[in-house]
């Protein structure tokens, strides 16, 4: 039986329409389940608890929904996030890092107790392809909240003070509910204002950015990614609690990636994980995945799926000849 107070706040935020309110009884009430054992029940609860707000809330523009379940607006996209941090190949440093920002999350209300914050602010580098999305992803399934995504498109507008006026209204949006809020190519917003090649607009959307930051809320977990996080200011590095690089996967962390793609597609490539990651060294997880997938779906279409050595020979093979992006030292000026 459920504690009578969690019971209580749950009607409480129901009939109010609180909505941080219902999230956190509700977030207490499976985290309560989990303790006593009683998987099943909070994995129920868990998927009863939509990642959408429970009630009506104040959109940015006009909404839609896709197939897939995400939900649009002018100005950004809402998911549910379905990744989990086990899903992906960390190192033990970064996981701990993660892991202890989650706790942090997670037991709130005892930091505000003691007049701290849980950190909410993270920043994450390294070239395309290597998981910063995911990761994010992933920190949303972690913490049973939405992604909210930023759709520059629509964001960065062409006349004198629009982006300004429109990164306020996402951030105001942001502010209704516990979400993780998703920066991808953050350098787009974030560009050092010391730049001479850069327009007194884009200084002027840096400084809006850097205050709305400071006044969102702790319960909002900003992820930014940046492909080129040297072009980011240096005020908008100290906005960052958590600073993480995700490099260009090693050898080992390809393996592993490459066993558990077989083992979640139940296709045996025939060749070992440990010798495939060799011929792939070099590659990002988005590649990697991407290969992997195309020996899954040819084993599938093959009816070789418990031993697909000849067609991971083959797609080597392949992978070892194709296009290759030109280098910008050999591209004409």
């Amino acid at each position: 039986m459920a504690q009578a107070d969690t019971l209580v706040e749950l009607v409480k935020a129901a009939s109010s329409g609180d909505q941080q309110l219902f999230r956190r009884a509700a977030e207490s009430l499976i985290q309560e389940e989990r303790s006593k054992g009683h998987r099943i029940f909070a994995d129920r609860l868990v998927k009863s608890l939509q990642y959408t707000s429970p009630f009506q809330q104040r959109a940015v523009g006009s909404k839609t929904t896709s197939n897939d379940g995400a939900v649009t607006n002018d100005l950004i996209l809402e998911i549910s996030p379905q990744r989990t941090l086990d899903s992906l190949v960390l190192t033990e440093k970064i996981r701990a890092q993660l892991d202890e920002m989650i706790e942090e999350q997670h037991r709130a209300e005892l930091l505000h107790a003691h007049n701290l914050s849980p950190r909410h602010r993270v920043l994450l580098a390294g070239p395309p392809g290597n998981g910063k999305t995911t990761l994010a992803e992933a920190l949303a399934t972690e913490l049973m909240v939405p992604m909210i995504v930023v759709r520059y498109e629509t964001l960065i507008g062409s006349y004198l003070g629009e982006t300004s006026a429109r990164l306020k209204k996402l951030i105001d949006y942001a502010k209704t509910q516990r979400c993780v809020l998703f920066f991808d190519e953050f350098e787009t917003l974030g560009k050092e204002r010391g730049d001479i090649h850069e327009t007194g607009e884009i200084k002027r959307v840096v400084s809006s950015l850097l205050l709305q930051m400071d006044e969102l809320p702790d319960y909002v977990i900003v992820v930014a990614a940046s492909n080129h996080p040297e072009l980011l200011d240096r005020a908008v590095w100290r906005r960052f609690q958590l600073r993480i690089e995700l490099p260009t996967p090693t050898r080992a962390q390809l393996s592993h990636f490459i066993d558990s793609i077989g083992m979640h597609s139940q296709v045996s490539f025939g060749l070992a994980a440990e010798t495939i990651a060799k011929r792939l060294l070099g590659s990002n997880f988005s590649e990697v995945e991407e290969f992997c997938l195309a020996v899954v779906r040819r084993a599938v279409l093959d009816q070789k799926t418990n031993n697909a050595k000849a067609i991971t020979q083959l797609k080597l093979e392949q992978w070892r000849d194709r296009l290759k992006p030109v280098s910008t030292e050999n591209q004409d000026n």
